[in-house]
């Protein structure tokens, strides 16, 4: 299928205008992602409907905590991704080639009504690599009634990332870093497109951002203070997840202490109304509690979820409206 966004260059060149790395692509090549490649030029999605995973998952996986909680959602994501962590905690499907099976977009919408799904979680590695798919999966779920998730990177250009929000109820937005040098050196990538995908989407679609918190790499005071006064300037009701890192793929630092989690949650707590730390087991530091009133609204225990403390979509002790979307 040929790919959306990009132009050809009048010598046998083609440059992809998907995400900022704005790849400049000979014929026969493909951009970093690997996935859109330069056929005789024209740029061809050669991943479209390729998937290299599929499976159903609590929504609290992706992780939101405040999109329909306590219910299952069909995930899938395609092979590859616009960025090299080097941290990458799904590098075996992310960065290197592994085996993907064909499933156009009629399949698996059929699949998640099938399955009682709520909908559709693009996910496992980068959906914007999967553009054009993204495009007929997400309308064809809309039309049956179904939602549609993304967990990416937030690495895509302004353009395409309009067209696609209209079909998006819901993102989970990675923010690695707010330092510009940590993205470019680290993983690849751009920190000023990510904050602006962040910006864009809000308001737009249900939004949450997860932080992964690695030693000596992004743990620093400053850091975590411009973190949370960025989000805290889109907006404070934001949900924030803070993730443990452990060792993987070209990085072996050790696991994130749990002293540092706790700093961090504590320092995001001051100021965001939501803030969760994930892969690690701490009581209560999962639980979503009543910006008011301090009520417990939704107990979690790992993916195990009991909403407690909301009655009307209100918190039962003050009232104060609780911020859940599919109450």
């Amino acid at each position: 299928m040929e790919a959306k966004y990009y132009k050809k260059t009048g010598d046998d060149f083609v440059q992809c205008l998907l995400c900022p790395h704005l790849c400049r692509i000979a014929s026969g090549k493909a951009g970093l992602c690997r996935v859109r490649r330069n056929q005789d030029g024209i740029l061809q999605a050669l991943s479209y409907g390729r998937v290299v995973s599929l499976s159903m998952d609590p929504i609290e996986k992706k992780p939101l905590f405040h999109f329909y909680p306590g219910k299952q959602i069909l995930s899938t994501g395609p092979n590859g991704c616009n960025l090299d962590c080097r941290f990458c905690q799904n590098w075996e499907i992310s960065q290197q080639e592994v085996p993907t099976e064909y499933v156009e977009p009629q399949k698996l919408v059929g699949l998640a009504v099938k399955s009682d799904s709520i909908g559709i979680a693009y996910t496992y590695t980068e959906p914007f690599i999967w553009f054009e798919y993204l495009l007929d999966a997400c309308r064809l779920a809309r039309e049956n009634g179904l939602v549609n998730v993304l967990v990416t990177n937030g690495t895509v250009n302004r353009e395409p990332l309009e067209e696609l929000l209209p079909l998006i109820d819901a993102m989970n937005i990675d923010l690695k870093s707010m330092d510009a040098g940590f993205y470019k050196k680290t993983c690849r990538g751009d920190l000023q497109t990510v904050l602006d995908t962040i910006k864009t989407a809000h308001g737009k679609c249900h939004l949450e951002i997860t932080n992964l918190v690695i030693p000596g790499l992004n743990d620093s005071e400053k850091n975590l203070n411009d973190l949370v006064e960025f989000i805290k300037s889109v907006d404070p009701l934001i949900p924030l997840h803070l993730s443990r890192y452990f060792p993987q793929y070209k990085t072996q630092i050790e696991p994130t202490p749990e002293s540092t989690l706790i700093r961090f949650y504590e320092r995001a707590a001051a100021d965001l109304k939501y803030t969760y730390l994930g892969n690690v087991s701490l009581p209560g530091k999962e639980d979503t509690l009543c910006p008011q009133c301090g009520n417990v609204l939704i107990e979690r225990r790992g993916y195990r979820t009991s909403i407690t403390g909301i009655k009307n979509k209100n918190c039962q002790n003050c009232g104060r409206k609780a911020d859940i979307v599919g109450l």
